[in-house]
């Protein structure tokens, strides 16, 4: 997430009230996650296991809850809980405005777009071309869809990411700022839900159909002209490159990358990242050829043991 315009670091330390280490005019351009992070990004860290991760990301700011040798080129906001002054940077830059209508006085909708009954568009949306919106379609503020796009009765886009810290009291949720992207020519069937990014943006690549009731947790980028089936249930943070198809109830853990072309097969747990260009099978995921091999062994072993006695 990018500021609306390049902070100083001092700014950004009385927003949330802790010491920093760099210079007071230290340019601060906007906040990420980790794995999306870029120079002039604020990125933080609250576990000693990835302090070095995060010293050494792209980010060039480091929201941190100890005061650590700092490296070159870089500087330092010192919290004693990054988490929760993560969230208030949030809240400052992204906040929560309640909605006066059904649809946003500031949403954009493009020529030819049709947007059914009880569809609620939220602040600063944006919609293209020649889109069709079913009753009851929900897009939360900040989400872009391009051209030529199909979204079906149910879908909400843009809830916010499944991330929480537990804490004595209960379970803490880092607040979302990020965005849903949707491309040209996407097709999304009824009941998806699409969470928008943390700091960054969920993305639908050009072309890809996804059939009902899937989910796509935050962050997750899907490239183009994929084929997603009913029930899938894809994880944050996930990498779904180009012409990839999943079919029904496949499921992913988070941070993985599936590659191009590859085709997993139903009721599939796709627990690493795979290579493209493969079928794949089974939880733990293994090539569906190799998994299949196996199954059809187990049904010898009856016979085996017979031959045995």
């Amino acid at each position: 997430m990018k500021f609306p315009r390049i902070h100083t670091l001092k700014e950004i330390a009385q927003i949330i009230g802790c010491q920093y280490v760099g210079a007071d005019d230290f340019a601060v351009h906007g906040m990420n996650e980790i794995h999306v992070v870029a120079p002039g990004d604020i990125v933080f860290v609250d576990h000693p296991k990835y302090y070095d991760k995060a010293l050494q990301s792209a980010a060039t700011i480091v929201l941190i809850n100890k005061e650590v040798e700092c490296p070159e080129g870089k500087a330092l906001l010192i919290s004693d809980d990054p988490f929760r002054d993560f969230n208030i940077l949030t809240q400052h830059f992204r906040p929560f405005v309640a909605a006066q209508a059904a649809i946003s006085a500031s949403a954009t909708i493009g020529e030819g777009t049709i947007i059914q009954p009880n569809c609620f568009i939220g602040h600063n949306v944006t919609i293209g071309k020649n889109c069709v919106l079913h009753a009851n379609v929900i897009v939360y503020d900040n989400t872009v869809i391009g051209d030529h796009v199909i979204i079906h009765s149910g879908t909400v886009l843009g809830a916010d990411a499944f991330y929480y810290k537990k804490r004595p009291e209960g379970f803490d949720q880092l607040l979302s700022g990020g965005r849903v992207v949707i491309e040209d020519h996407v097709g999304i069937g009824a009941l998806c839900t699409i969470d928008k990014g943390v700091t960054g943006d969920t993305t639908i690549g050009a072309g890809t159909k996804i059939d009902n009731q899937v989910h796509v947790g935050h962050d997750t980028v899907i490239g183009k002209k994929c084929l997603i089936a009913s029930q899938t249930g894809i994880a944050g943070c996930v990498v779904i490159e180009d012409e990839v198809t999943l079919w029904g109830q496949v499921g992913t853990t988070s941070g993985i990358t599936i590659g191009a072309k590859a085709v997993v097969l139903g009721q599939t747990g796709v627990t690493k990242s795979i290579e493209g260009g493969k079928s794949y099978f089974g939880t733990p995921v293994e090539e569906s050829r190799e998994k299949l091999k196996q199954l059809a062994n187990v049904k010898r072993i009856p016979d085996i043991l017979n031959k045995l006695k």
